[in-house]
C-alpha cells in the first residue's frame, strides 16, 4: 500500500510533519471543519508551490471532505494553482480600467519577454505569468503584482525592468503592501499564519525571505514611491462648466423625488433626459417630470 501522504510521484511531495501540525492548528480554529479549506489550500501551496495531489488528500482528510470536493474548490479560485509555480508569480491586470491605460500591452510585452503565456512558468523556474481579471487597484492602473504585491502605473518598459531586477536578486519595494518575500512565503501569510519561518517549505527561495518583515514583526512601512512608476495623469471627463451643469441637474432630479444615481446610470424613469455633455440641455422644473411627452404617452397607453 502506498504512503497516503504522497501523490505517487515520490517522497518529494510528502507532507512535512511541521506542515501537517500547522494544518491541524488551522482546522482547530473553526467550529465547522470545512470552513478551514481555503487557508489549508494556501498552506499546501506554501509547502509544495501548488495544490498537489498530496495536499488535496490532506485537506480532504482534515476537513472531512472528499477529494472531489476539495478539487472543486481548488479549481474554482484562480489563486490556487494545480501546476507548480515559479519562485515568483507575476500578475498583470487586463480588466477594463487597466486595459484602457495599457495593461494588455504590458501583459503582451512580458509574455514575449518571458516566453510564456497565461499560467506559464519560465524554463528557469523563476517566474509564472498570468493575466488577471481585476487586482482591485483601479486608481493605480495599469497594475502589475509580483507575489500579490502592487506595482502601480506600469508601462511595458517599466514592467520589464521590474522583472529584470527581481531576476537579478533585487527585491524592489512595492507601491504598497508587505516587503517582497516570494510567492510561497506569501502563501504562509494567506493561510493566516504570519511570516513564514525561514526555509520552511520554500526550498527554491531559501535565503530570500524578507529580513525586514522578521525584524519588524510583520509591521510594514509604506513606501512613498516605488520603482518604475510612470506618472499618472487623469484627464477630466467633463469640463468645469459641464460638471456644474450636471450638479444642477442632480439637484433638480432630487427635488423631483428621484434618485440621481439611478437616473444617471439609466436605471431610473428619467434616465433618457439626464444630461451628459449636451450644452443645450435644461434641467426640469422642481416637481416636474423629466420624462416629458414620453411619460404622458406611457400613462395614456396604460390607462
Amino acid at each position: 500500500m502506498s504512503d497516503p501522504s504522497t501523490n505517487g510521484s515520490g517522497p518529494a511531495e510528502a507532507i512535512p510533519a511541521e506542515i501537517r501540525a500547522k494544518a491541524e492548528e488551522i482546522v482547530g480554529r473553526y467550529p465547522v471543519k470545512r470552513s478551514a479549506l481555503l487557508p489549508l489550500l494556501h498552506l499546501v501551496q506554501h509547502a509544495h508551490g501548488y495544490v498537489s495531489d498530496a495536499g488535496v488528500r490532506l485537506c480532504a482528510e482534515l476537513c472531512d471532505l472528499t477529494k472531489a470536493e476539495v478539487g472543486a474548490v481548488a479549481t474554482f479560485y484562480s489563486m490556487y494553482k494545480r501546476a507548480p509555480m515559479g519562485e515568483h508569480l507575476v500578475s498583470v491586470c487586463t480588466n477594463f480600467a487597466c486595459h484602457v491605460r495599457g495593461g494588455t500591452a504590458v501583459y503582451r510585452h512580458l509574455s514575449d519577454k518571458l516566453g510564456v503565456g497565461h499560467n506559464g512558468t519560465t524554463e528557469d523556474g523563476q517566474f509564472t505569468l498570468e493575466h488577471a481579471e481585476c487586482l482591485g487597484n483601479c486608481e493605480g492602473a495599469p497594475v502589475v503584482t509580483v507575489d500579490y504585491l502592487n506595482y502601480e502605473g506600469q508601462t511595458p518598459a517599466s514592467a520589464a525592468d521590474l522583472v529584470d531586477r527581481i531576476a537579478a536578486g533585487e527585491r524592489p519595494a512595492p507601491t504598497r503592501g508587505f516587503p517582497p518575500e516570494g510567492i510561497r512565503a506569501v502563501q504562509h501569510r494567506l493561510a493566516a499564519l504570519g511570516p513564514a519561518p525561514e526555509g520552511e517549505g520554500v526550498v527554491a527561495e531559501a535565503g530570500h525571505a524578507s529580513d525586514q518583515a522578521r525584524a519588524t514583526d510583520g509591521a510594514v512601512p509604506v513606501p512613498e514611491s516605488g520603482p518604475g512608476l510612470a506618472p499618472v495623469t487623469v484627464e477630466p471627463t467633463f469640463s468645469e462648466g459641464q460638471e456644474a451643469e450636471r450638479a444642477r441637474a442632480r439637484e433638480a432630479v432630487r427635488e423631483a423625488g428621484q434618485d440621481p444615481h439611478e437616473v444617471e446610470s439609466g436605471a431610473g424613469p428619467q434616465a433618457r433626459e439626464f444630461p451628459t455633455t449636451d450644452p443645450d440641455w435644461e434641467p426640469p422644473e422642481p416637481g416636474a417630470s423629466a420624462g416629458g411627452d414620453a411619460d404622458q404617452e406611457h400613462e395614456e397607453g396604460t390607462s
